[in-house]
């Protein structure tokens, strides 16, 4: 009976694990498998993923050919575990290809994009960065000293963390000063402020209070500007650039900050505070804001990056040429080197690729670097801050940026796919 029993928990387990082992599998892959790839038109492209089982490619177009490794090209390939794959197409266009796990369960239908070679210039040096926010945003709330003396909260449980206020009563408010305006106007009466709210637009009611100093108050942190200072990393043949490789981020919310404008301006480095085991180094400077120091416009802020157009005073300041775009499959572990113009001098410093995420699933951290150069280290202990952007070159191809240190290592950080930021470039015009 006991055996019986045994045999039962053995065959169970068994089955257990083994539909464990299929769905983790499943996820896994549909996960670290990029939903799309971009190969450049007459270049036979080579892809290696890491996929725990057997699966089957087929191309469904003759205009997209599939190889193994058999220089045989094939609409229909199957791989082992772990084996490398090659795609080749002549004609630029946009195809799919099918891939299943152990040949029957459909895991995900990849889009090829096949383009021609696209060039860009890799820029690495300092901008001066203010963007104007798409309606006032609320960093939170809090409480409002009235006018006898007792303390009150108005704001609370109405107005949220990353709220964008658009309209009091009607009226459209540009800043926090035409904020205070109608606040002043519309007195102790309830008001009804147009907000949105994760992309939605909703209509709130409040009432203000009158505060000690006898203005009118909602108990709320607002701010509608941000600047900074960061590091171009491209500029595209028609006077286009990406910068930083994230997108700029409200300090007190942590959201990406939406905008409605923004700018480029000449800024200097003065100093760098060298990185630290626990604390980041940054790369501090000023910001020369005037019409005389504009260096270009913003036209979107993402998580991948600042995108938007420069005028002729920068592009008449970048010296570099112009070389091929790396796509996610060009990318090794290995020697690539970052520019940066950190020490005042622009110049390319090794680095070390440590991994490479070639899945879609990480935005900005597709790959882990480490700096490796004993000129740079020595100048900033590695990453620091106003570094995000510094283009990364591999092969002679521009095919990434920095983005983020590690707060524990300050000479590892993350960089991102030069394809990602150049995707939502498109996607931002």
């Amino acid at each position: 009976m006991a055996r019986g029993k045994l045999h039962r928990y053995v065959v169970i387990a068994f089955w257990v694990s083994l539909v464990f082992s299929i769905v983790f599998s499943y996820y896994y892959m549909k996960r670290v498998i990029p939903d799309k790839l971009n190969i450049v038109a007459e270049e036979e492209e080579q892809f290696h993923f890491s996929m725990p089982f057997d699966v089957t490619l087929s191309s469904d177009s003759e205009e997209v050919v599939l190889g193994n490794g058999s220089n045989i090209p094939s609409d229909k390939i199957h791989l082992q575990v772990n084996e490398p794959f090659s795609v080749y197409s002549e004609n630029q266009g946009s195809y799919n290809i099918d891939l299943k796990l152990f040949g029957w369960l459909r895991l995900k239908d990849i889009q090829v994009n096949v383009v021609d070679t696209k060039y860009a210039i890799p820029c690495g040096v300092p901008v001066g960065i203010y963007l104007k926010s798409d309606g006032i945003m609320v960093i939170g709330t809090g409480d409002v000293t009235k006018k006898d003396g007792l303390t009150s909260e108005p704001a609370f449980g109405i107005l949220q963390t990353g709220d964008y206020i658009e309209a009091m009563n009607g009226v459209p408010l540009q800043n926090k000063e035409t904020l205070m305006d109608e606040l002043d106007k519309n007195g102790s009466g309830e008001a009804v402020l147009k907000v949105r709210r994760n992309s939605e637009e909703i209509d709130v009611k409040m009432t203000p209070v009158e505060a000690d100093d006898g203005s009118y108050k909602l108990g709320v942190w607002v701010r509608d500007d941000t600047q900074g200072i960061g590091t171009m990393t491209y500029l595209d043949l028609n006077g286009q650039f990406g910068a930083l490789g994230h997108g700029i981020s409200d300090s007190d919310t942590g959201n990406v900050v939406q905008i409605t404008e923004g700018a480029l301006y000449e800024t200097a480095v003065l100093g760098i505070e060298k990185g630290s085991f626990g604390k980041p180094g940054v790369m501090s400077g000023v910001i020369y804001y005037g019409p005389g120091s504009t260096l270009g416009t913003i036209s979107s802020n993402t998580e991948e990056g600042i995108f938007g157009i420069v005028n002729d005073r920068l592009r008449n300041k970048i010296k570099s040429e112009a070389i091929p775009i790396g796509f996610r499959q060009d990318v090794k572990k290995g020697v690539a080197f970052i520019r940066s113009d950190v020490s005042g001098q622009l110049k390319d410093y090794e680095i070390e690729i440590q991994r490479v995420d070639y899945s879609t699933a990480h935005k900005n951290k597709g790959m882990v670097i480490k700096v490796t150069d004993p000129d740079l280290l020595a100048l900033t202990g590695g990453i620091v801050q106003g570094m995000s952007g510094s283009p990364i070159i591999q092969d002679g191809k521009l095919i990434g940026a920095v983005t983020h240190v590690f707060i524990q290592d300050s000479t590892r950080g993350y960089g991102i796919f030069i394809e990602n930021m150049m995707e939502a470039a498109e996607r931002g015009n």
